[in-house]
């Protein structure tokens, strides 16, 4: 047998052998009372780039591919749903302070702008999470109007 043919057969058994190391996978709840967009008013567009480009990773509403049931790729995706849920969980987002929420708007549109959210290994399978100029501009927009809001309610 050559090396190639040999390599090729220890390299596809040891894939199937890691399938069955366990990895827990973040759980989907479609029912989030206190979801930004249970909670508050999102323009279209603006909801749409959010729910696009950020919900897969900051909310309990994740969509996993097909792909993200295969070890190693779901140890990867499993692992930045729950980095992202632990940074910001769209989901919970009604239960944060307005400091807070503050905060987390000024750092959603510093990320956007400097190009670091959505991550770049994301996007080559997730084309509707790249966000246009024009995107980005809405969504900075947005963030900057809503905080100001927070405060101007009694």
């Amino acid at each position: 047998m050559s090396k190639k043919k040999i390599t090729g057969i220890v390299l596809l058994t040891a894939l199937a052998i890691i399938q069955f190391i366990p990895s827990e996978k973040p759980k989907v709840d479609d029912s989030n009372p206190s979801d930004l967009f249970a909670t508050t008013n999102v323009s279209g567009s603006v909801r749409q780039s959010i729910q696009n480009a950020c919900y897969d990773c900051h909310s309990n509403e994740s969509v996993y591919p097909w792909y993200s049931n295969i070890a190693p790729i779901k140890w990867l995706v499993y692992h930045d749903i729950r980095v992202g849920r632990e940074e910001l969980n769209f989901s919970e987002w009604n239960e944060l302070s307005k400091l807070k929420k503050v905060k987390f708007l000024g750092k959603i549109t510093e990320e956007i702008e400097n190009g670091e959210m959505p991550m770049e290994i994301y996007i080559p399978l997730h084309p509707d999470a790249k966000l246009s100029v024009t995107q980005k501009q809405e969504l900075a927009e947005w963030t900057k109007n809503y905080a100001e809001s927070l405060f101007l309610k009694q």
